[in-house]
């Protein structure tokens, strides 16, 4: 089996490691603080991201990361979006083979508006990597860790690189599946944060699952709205990555972008909602990059901008819930038009 480094020691990436040490591959899992490795290490425990989980002795942590990729057939970055850059400039400088790239962070850079694949091949040596694979879909570490059925998607470029990626870490407990949509895949995983904090809000606002259910169906169209603008198949949007994964995201209090919607309803400002997670929250970062990307675009998104001005403006989550029910009439179906007049 492969040398594999995994890059990022949260609940994700730990998870996924898990996945990849039941397949009988070598893992190394790279986290930025040698005290974390060490508690890996010694107690075969995770305590801040996964308290209830036994890391397989197979997996080795440790803070070197030149040890990490040294030989590894693939690296997987499971890295918070802010930082991809970041780690990827550190391993384009310590890379010296060719290996195969994936990574499963959900998210938009802010800043240059780029998806991940897009900031990491900015970073990293072409000649190193064929594509870079994105891994996405409905899926909690918790439930991964702990070897519960989950189903996920692999996409890239390069048919060969994803099915790759699928041999890689497919198992009875993780099904993957290959979609050669890149751009939906990753656009999925990212936007559909935004609506998990939307989610959330409802519900801490105290509305009921009526509320909820119109907030997520709308919030797919947005997603679907600005995805095809951007290049996406409208048809991944109704898959795993799209449909899929907003489900998940959105019902489930494994989700820290729900959870911390679920604060920002109950009056909490997002200051105190983020220190109180202490854990990244992508959909507040992507809620801004977003609302970039749909002006750029010129992509109605009211839902998303609804909850920019929440996060960034200090809107009220009542205030913002009004807006959106007072918009002007539609045609429901005007979404799907638009989409299929794409095809």
């Amino acid at each position: 089996m492969a040398k594999i480094a995994v890059l990022g020691a949260g609940s994700w990436g730990t998870a996924l490691a898990i996945v990849l040490a039941d397949n009988g591959h070598n893992v190394k899992l790279w986290t930025h603080r040698k005290e974390q490795a060490e508690e890996i290490n010694t107690s075969r425990k995770n305590h801040k991201y996964l308290p209830d989980v036994t890391i397989p002795s197979s997996i080795y942590a440790l803070a070197d990361l030149q040890e990490a990729i040294q030989d590894s057939a693939a690296i997987v970055f499971v890295v918070p979006t802010k930082v991809v850059r970041d780690v990827s400039q550190q391993v384009a400088k310590l890379l010296q083979h060719k290996t195969t790239i994936v990574h499963a962070s959900k998210g938009i850079d802010p800043d240059s508006l780029k998806r991940v694949s897009e900031v990491m091949e900015e970073e990293l040596p072409t000649a190193m990597y064929e594509d870079v694979v994105v891994l996405s879909g409905p899926s909690h570490a918790e439930e991964v860790a702990l070897r519960q059925p989950t189903t996920v998607t692999v996409s890239s470029k390069t048919i060969k690189e994803a099915e790759y990626a699928q041999q890689m870490f497919m198992n009875e407990h993780f099904r993957v599946y290959t979609n050669p949509d890149i751009i939906g895949v990753e656009l999925g995983g990212a936007l559909k944060n935004i609506i998990a904090l939307g989610a959330g809000i409802s519900d801490g606002l105290g509305y009921g699952d009526n509320a909820k259910a119109a907030l997520m169906t709308r919030g797919l169209a947005e997603i679907a709205r600005l995805g095809t603008s951007m290049g996406a198949s409208p048809l991944t949007f109704t898959g795993l990555t799209g449909v899929g994964d907003l489900i998940v995201t959105c019902t489930s209090q494994h989700s820290r972008n729900y959870r911390a919607g679920y604060m920002l309803g109950e009056g909490y400002r997002l200051e105190e909602v983020l220190e109180r997670m202490g854990m990244v929250v992508e959909g507040v970062r992507t809620t801004n990059a977003a609302h970039k990307l749909s002006q750029r675009q010129c992509i109605e998104m009211p839902i998303t901008a609804g909850i920019e001005q929440l996060l960034y403006h200090d809107a009220k989550p009542k205030e913002v819930v009004d807006q959106l029910m007072t918009r002007g009439r539609r045609h429901e179906m005007e979404d799907l038009y638009d989409l299929l007049g794409k095809q």
